[in-house]
Formats: structure tokens, C-alpha cells, sequence
């Protein structure tokens, strides 16, 4: 694919199933009527609305940013901590692309069915580690076919099942 901009959806399908990153950047988009995908949705339109959501940067889109005490933060809301891995990845892909256009902030993840959050810092080896998903993403999207799927514990509900189990 030419010019191919990786963003943070990206970087979290990728924690999660490396075919999903594949089929989504080749427009085979996830089941939208996926109960899974509307709680989500549905979850993001109704919480915290008091700061200011999704605010798009670079090849970006933050859930939610605000201040405090004068440092900018940048939240991502998720329905349940149950992707927490994943969901910290692609948090730390905005602070990185943050940081590399000199702004300076901290991330937050943010549950709030569960009433959840988590404090998220870019440090050095989590940058490094973000590149190196940045170039195998790349890799990925500019494979001829789709990598075979893998049956992993989040296969059960995915959005995507019917493209690899069908």
C-alpha cells in the first residue's frame, strides 16, 4: 500500500491480532452491528462530558483531552480493562506522536463502566517499542494476503470472526 499512515487503531489490533490489522487496512471493516462495537460507541458518547472528545492530531483521534495544573493529558476510553495491554499501546502511539511534534503530555486510560483509570508515561523504552510496531504494521498492511488467522482467548467475540472462522 502507498503511503500508508499507521494510527492508533492500528497499533491496537495489532496487540490484539496482527490479521485484524491486515483486513481493516485493506477496508474489510469489523461487523458494525457487533454488540461489542456499539457498547463501545455507546460508552464513549456518554461519559465524560465535561472535556473535550475526540480531538483529532497528526494521524490521530484522542477520546478525550483536558488539563491539569497546566500539563496537557490525553484520555482513551475503553468499555472494559480487558484489552488493558493493547489499550496501553495504542495510548502510548499518542504520546509518542505527541512528543514527536515537541508536545509535551501524559496519557490516561479511562474505564468507566468499571470505574477504572490508569496513569500511562512515554518513556524511552516504550518509545522504542512503538517504533517497532510502527515498521511491523507496515509490514503487515503491504503483505499480498491476509496472515493466517491464530485462535487466540479474544477470537470468541471479535468483530472479525466471521472473515477468519466463517
Amino acid at each position: 500500500m502507498d503511503e500508508f499512515n499507521v494510527s492508533g487503531t492500528y497499533v491496537w489490533y495489532y496487540c490484539i491480532c496482527k490479521r485484524e490489522v491486515w483486513l481493516l487496512a485493506h477496508a474489510l471493516e469489523a461487523d458494525q452491528q457487533d454488540e461489542n462495537m456499539q457498547m463501545g460507541n455507546l460508552i464513549h458518547e456518554t461519559s465524560y462530558s465535561r472535556n473535550s472528545k475526540e480531538v483529532g492530531f497528526g494521524h490521530s483521534k484522542f477520546d478525550v483531552i483536558s488539563r491539569d495544573d497546566g500539563k496537557l493529558i490525553v484520555g482513551e476510553m475503553k468499555k472494559s480493562s480487558r484489552f488493558i495491554g493493547s489499550s496501553r499501546m495504542q495510548l502510548l502511539f499518542y504520546l509518542k506522536e505527541l512528543s514527536d511534534n515537541n508536545i509535551e503530555a501524559e496519557g490516561v486510560l479511562l474505564f468507566p463502566d468499571e470505574k477504572k483509570r490508569e496513569v500511562v508515561i512515554l518513556d524511552e523504552e516504550s518509545k522504542l517499542e512503538i517504533e517497532n510496531i510502527i515498521k511491523d504494521i507496515n509490514h503487515i498492511v503491504n503483505l499480498e494476503h491476509a496472515p493466517l488467522p491464530v485462535m487466540n482467548k479474544y477470537c470468541k467475540k471479535c468483530a472479525y470472526a466471521e472473515f477468519c472462522w466463517a
